[in-house]
């Protein structure tokens, strides 16, 4: 199974992006809509977490920036009359920050804005992972009470961990020093900046 791919960035309109390796091979990804790797100009190099879904009628790989990310998509996908399109389709309108609270609080609303889920999915999503979230790593579940500036700012605190953690710190480390940062209406780069000056 393809797990990881490191190489060219080539983006889509179509909700992909190709991945070019250094074989020369181009690896065609389904990416959430709020993705990272969409702030990345065609022919960086990048890195990506991937998870592939086999069928009988196609063999598809999901990309993601980081191993919580796509952790998340596979726990969405556990769960009954979830596949991996509508595990998209949530990661793509909620990014994982927002989606980790709406599962931990309940908030049926908010997954119901992805579509082709129902009340009744979400319903279902929030009853078989809330304690799956709840008991993982997940930036929300451990931080939610630090995160009174609403959910733009949460996924940039969430990117900024991403980042902290890609340098070596652990994800402890990099939720210390950034929950030490004040200011309103910060960046991802903000709290980097502010944190390592707290590492």
């Amino acid at each position: 199974m393809i797990r990881f791919l490191r190489g060219i960035f080539h983006p889509s309109s179509d909700g992909s992006a190709i991945i070019e390796t250094d074989s020369g091979i181009g690896f065609r990804l389904n990416v959430p809509a709020n993705s990272g790797l969409y702030k990345k100009a065609d022919g960086d190099e990048v890195s990506v977490y991937t998870s592939m879904q086999v069928r009988e009628d196609a063999v598809n790989l999901y990309g993601f920036t980081s191993m919580e990310d796509l952790e998340l998509f596979e726990l969405l996908i556990t769960v009954n009359g979830v596949g991996a399109k509508a595990g998209l389709s949530v990661m793509s309108t909620l990014p994982p920050a927002q989606l980790r609270m709406a599962i931990t609080s309940g908030d049926t609303a908010s997954i119901t804005k992805a579509n082709g889920i129902g009340k009744k999915t979400a319903e279902r999503i929030i009853l078989e992972l809330k304690d799956k979230v709840t008991g993982s790593a997940g930036f929300v579940a451990e931080e939610a009470g630090d995160m009174e500036t609403g959910p733009v700012a949460a996924g940039e605190k969430e990117e900024a961990v991403a980042a902290l953690t890609a340098l070596g710190y652990t994800r402890n480390e990099a939720l210390s020093a950034i929950s030490k940062v004040k200011g309103e209406e910060l960046t991802c780069e903000d709290y980097i900046r502010g944190a390592l000056k707290n590492l």
